[in-house]
């Protein structure tokens, strides 16, 4: 696979991450293979009883849902390609696919953001005004905040993959690693690919606005929290937004994991990849856990399923 002439350009690209592990890389399929199964499940219970509970058809509910929809459809994205690799060696990946790999996937990281900044605005009304919370939170507000953070996720991606798109690919094939990230298939190119760091930098900033701004909504919320006097509500205020702080601290330390191990050096490129891949897959894991253990409603509503479960195999 040497250089070619910057003409050509392949239209397939093998996805080769791991290889460093050489006999055991078909060991992998055991731990990647229990995620996959698992996310599915736990996610999809998730999911099932958000929508079969009338109860659960409040803002802060839909949010979770759409948070365990996430975790149910991004390891489909490219888990299933990978225990093909780790079985098969069958890594060959078109340009399109890819392509449209890499919006699916950094897209859903935008929308997570999204969602967890749509959670902070939820509470911050919550608690801040509660008298007033369903004149701000209401359908149509939530229809437009929602609709305009899509369309400008939708933007800086469709921008940033669409950079991706007209460059050259005519030094090598070979992309180490287990799905197509932004970066490693642009360093691939022959091409001058300034403007494709910019567009990441730009995502990238997305991202990092909605961090803040998460942020100072919960600096503020706990402020008031705490010159409340204490009682059952000022706990289960605490309760809930600590619920949603954890999540927010896992997806954001897994980003900046991802983040950092692309930008040392020392880094082996295996634990690149697989803080990479985590970053995708540590939501989908502990969100289904988070919630079902600590959001009353949601854990209620699954004990009840497993009892009625029990009485029906008797």
């Amino acid at each position: 696979m040497g250089d070619r002439s910057v003409n050509m350009s392949f239209t397939e690209f093998q996805l080769i991450g791991f290889t460093d592990l050489k006999g055991y890389r078909p060991l992998l399929f055991i731990p990647f293979g229990i995620i996959l199964v698992y996310t599915l499940f736990a996610n999809g219970v998730l999911m099932i009883i958000i929508a079969k509970e009338r109860k659960l058809h409040a803002p802060m509910y839909i949010l979770i849902g759409l948070i365990a929809a996430l975790g149910f459809f991004v390891p489909i994205y490219f888990i299933p390609r990978m225990l093909v690799g780790f079985l098969w060696e069958m890594n060959t990946i078109t340009r399109h696919e890819c392509l449209i790999q890499m919006f699916c996937l950094h897209f859903s990281g935008c929308f997570q953001s999204t969602i967890l900044l749509g959670m902070a605005v939820d509470r911050y009304f919550a608690i801040i005004y509660p008298l007033r919370y369903n004149d701000f939170v209401n359908l149509t507000n939530s229809l437009m905040f929602s609709a305009i953070l899509s369309i400008r996720n939708a933007v800086s991606i469709i921008a940033m993959v669409g950079l991706v798109a007209p460059l050259t690919f005519c030094r090598t094939n070979l992309i180490y690693h287990s799905f197509c990230e932004h970066t490693s298939v642009v360093n691939l190119a022959c091409n001058d690919i300034t403007k494709n760091y910019l567009a990441l930098t730009v995502a990238f900033s997305i991202t990092s606005a909605d961090c803040l701004l998460i942020f100072c909504s919960y600096v503020i919320i706990f402020v008031v929290i705490f010159r409340s006097p204490s009682g059952e509500s000022r706990h289960k205020a605490i309760h809930t937004c600590t619920t949603h702080i954890i999540t927010i601290v896992i997806a954001y330390i897994s980003v900046t994991a991802a983040f950092v191990g692309y930008r040392v050096a020392t880094i082996p490129r295996d634990a690149r990849i697989l803080t990479s891949t985590m970053y995708h897959l540590v939501p989908a894991i502990c969100n289904p856990i988070i919630y079902g253990l600590r959001t009353t409603e949601i854990r209620t509503q699954i004990v009840k399923c497993l009892k009625l479960y029990k009485i029906a195999t008797y």
